[in-house]
């Protein structure tokens, strides 16, 4: 028998995975930590089927240590007996509850089998909250924040816990970065909040989270310049089917062009060049995550 460590995603019901709402379907119990994880939980099983697991609020490694334990040595005995599931926002090994379970039973229960169960993480949700766009080949690095910290270094970041947002908007400003602000992201307990402005969000909220890019950065890809091309006809009412049709080129030879005169057709080097990149970041039917 199993368990299983299930990702909820942010906090929207309907974002839980099919895979996720089979398997706490399937499972004889369902542990929750939280009030929020539970709350979504029982979108999809019922009440009887909930455990709850209390943890301390503390920062005291012997109690917390002690906690983990009781958890572990309360779960193992009904993962040896059937499927038992271990649910947190989120991702299961993003920043989450369950690697301190997944360690102490490994310590404690190591006869138990355990399976992760992916689920979407604020890490990828805060890119379609706030509408930023992570090209191919761009980096982003993941840092904390908390108590108004302000990492800097990466050209991008995404910074979990913002719990002082002045003061942490301060420091990355006088670093040279731009910065966004999203709260409680696709979560349907609290107000959601995306804002440039850190005073709309001074409040304390553990489910903060920023977006820091560098105000030097310059990335542009290839199929941007269609955006360019597509102004250029707009000033000149011209569209450059209409304006080749007038010179007598071939349409079948014809290849687009970028501002710069690079061909950006297909068979084009540049062509081939993003075809590859594609594949190799996963944007042509492979699964990522």
């Amino acid at each position: 028998m199993t368990l299983y460590g299930v990702g909820l995603g942010p906090g929207e019901a309907d974002l839980v995975t099919v895979r996720g709402k089979q398997v706490l379907e399937a499972c004889d119990v369902v542990y929750s930590p939280g009030r929020l994880s539970r709350t979504v939980a029982l979108e999809h099983v019922d009440e009887s089927k909930i455990g709850d697991v209390d943890f301390p609020m503390t920062r005291d490694e012997e109690k917390l240590r002690s906690a983990w334990k009781e958890a572990a040595a309360e779960i193992a005995p009904n993962a040896r007996d059937g499927d038992v599931a271990f649910v947190t926002l989120g991702d299961p090994n993003v920043y989450s509850t369950f690697g301190h379970l997944r360690r102490t039973i490994d310590a404690f229960h190591p006869d138990v089998e355990l399976e992760i169960v992916p689920g979407v993480s604020a890490v990828t949700a805060f890119a379609t909250a706030m509408g930023v766009e992570i090209e191919a080949g761009a980096g982003l690095s993941l840092r904390e924040a908390a108590n108004g910290a302000s990492p800097t270094g990466p050209d991008r970041m995404i910074l979990f816990k913002v719990t002082d947002a002045p003061a942490t908007h301060d420091g990355l400003v006088d670093a040279g970065y731009e910065v966004t602000y999203g709260r409680r992201l696709f979560m349907e307990q609290g107000e959601t909040i995306i804002t440039d402005d850190p005073e709309e969000i001074d409040e304390r909220d553990y489910y903060t989270l920023a977006y820091a890019e560098k105000e030097s950065l310059e990335i542009e890809q290839a199929t941007a310049a269609f955006q360019r091309q597509s102004g250029t006809e707009d000033e000149t009412g011209l569209s450059s089917r209409t304006a080749e049709s007038d010179t007598g080129s071939d349409e079948s030879t014809r290849a687009e062009t970028t501002t710069a005169g690079e061909p950006v057709g297909l068979g084009s080097e540049l062509h081939e060049l993003e075809r590859s990149e594609g594949f190799e970041h996963g944007d042509c039917e492979q699964h990522w995550y």
